[in-house]
């Protein structure tokens, strides 16, 4: 039997025999392969019968790599670089399905830098696909709910007052959000000739060393310095996002099969694109969350774990040293805290100015019934991380 693991990853996958032949009509091709939900795509078309021809394409190699497969292909390409897009994507003329999960973050969101470095990246890379003549059925975008919201003030008013976003919400006006681009450039390059979808899933659950914004690396690092150093596990943020439901969770296991559902499902893929809210389905509180996560990582959770005037990014500055020590100690793969943690993302996700919550109600007409709770996967995500040697 072969296997697309390396001893030591994530074993709650099961192992199933692999077909060795190239010659098959769904042949993906994964733009940021090493990200959260781009392993996650991978591992699950590897693992579909018929068997999938997968293409991961990413600027470095997942280090470990967890993925082996003689139907797995990882190619390493600067999307930016045009010349070297074309001349490493232009010979992949067997690509049935492409899975757009991947983002610049160079630069500030909703900037012109980080509009016009994204559009590029994708124009890249359509460009050079397109260019030829290929087997393409369907292209599937991930953007995010922050479709909905602008995180920069002013905020709109009218929506602060709207706690629950549906697909067909309108556009912010004034917003340089880069969401919109590569939707519009969708429209324009496929439109009447190429079904696409657009994803947009909360915040993301699932592991990875190549993320920016990594909830589980940064969750998992700041308990492993706590435990370490004897800190108390506490809470940094407001009351409010403390309290009550503010944003959804999105296990990246979910909105991979939700990506899988609707490329290849022929009662909904459409030429004039669709778009999907990619989330858990029961909301949640970092209230009820947080004792539960305190006790699986075996740290202190004072009674009072609510403290509003503590920042991530000023309590865990300067703990690189630490976390060597932690990874020396715990015999774990060899990372940097910047790999796995992001503590201004920490920050900011704790002191949202407004709910961000999505409506499930298209997908579930449509048939999509995957559903997490979303505490029940950040526990996944830590075993895994633990099985990964990534976490003590």
């Amino acid at each position: 039997m072969l296997s697309i693991w390396e001893e030591g990853s994530a074993s709650r996958v099961p192992h199933m025999a692999m077909a060795t032949t190239e010659d098959t009509n769904h042949v993906a091709i994964i733009f940021g392969v090493t990200g959260l939900v781009g392993r996650e795509l991978a591992k699950r078309l590897l693992l579909l019968e018929p068997s999938w021809k997968v293409y991961g394409i990413a600027r470095k190699p997942e280090t470990p790599q967890t993925l082996i497969s003689p139907c797995y292909h990882f190619i390493s390409c600067n999307l930016l670089n045009p010349l070297e897009t074309q001349k490493k994507l232009s010979a992949l003329q067997d690509v049935t399905h492409v899975f757009w999960v991947t983002w610049a973050s160079q630069f500030q969101l909703e900037t012109q830098e980080s509009w016009d470095q994204n559009k590029a990246m994708m124009s890249n890379a359509l460009n050079s696909m397109l260019s030829i003549p290929n087997n393409l059925k369907h292209v599937s975008l991930q953007t995010g709910t922050k479709h909905y919201v602008s995180l920069h003030p002013p905020f709109d008013e009218e929506k602060l007052h709207c706690y629950c976003y549906h697909e067909e919400f309108p556009r912010m006006s004034r917003s340089l959000n880069f969401y919109y681009a590569l939707e519009d450039l969708l429209i324009e390059k496929l439109s009447g000739k190429v079904c696409w979808s657009v994803h947009r899933p909360g915040l993301l659950l699932g592991s990875s060393v190549r993320s920016t914004y990594n909830f589980m690396g940064s969750l998992c690092v700041y308990g492993a310095i706590c435990k370490h150093l004897r800190l108390p596990f506490v809470f940094g943020g407001t009351r409010k996002c403390w309290e009550e439901a503010y944003i959804d969770g999105s296990d990246a296991r979910l909105v991979a099969d939700q990506h899988i559902w609707a490329a290849t499902n022929s009662d909904i893929v459409s030429t004039n694109g669709q778009a999907f809210n990619s989330i858990n389905g029961s909301t949640f509180t970092w209230k009820e969350v947080w004792p539960i996560v305190g006790k699986k990582l075996g740290v202190q959770v004072p009674q009072d774990m609510l403290v509003e005037n503590f920042w991530f990014s000023k309590a865990m500055a300067g703990k690189q040293k630490v976390w060597e020590e932690i990874v020396e100690e715990n015999g774990l793969v060899h990372t940097t805290v910047e790999n796995l943690a992001n503590w201004e993302f920490l920050d900011a996700l704790f002191r949202l100015p407004f709910k961000l919550l999505g409506s499930r109600d298209k997908v579930d007409r449509l048939g999509f019934g995957e559903r997490y709770k979303t505490v029940d996967s950040i526990m996944y995500w830590i075993d895994c991380m633990k099985d990964e040697k990534l976490i003590p």
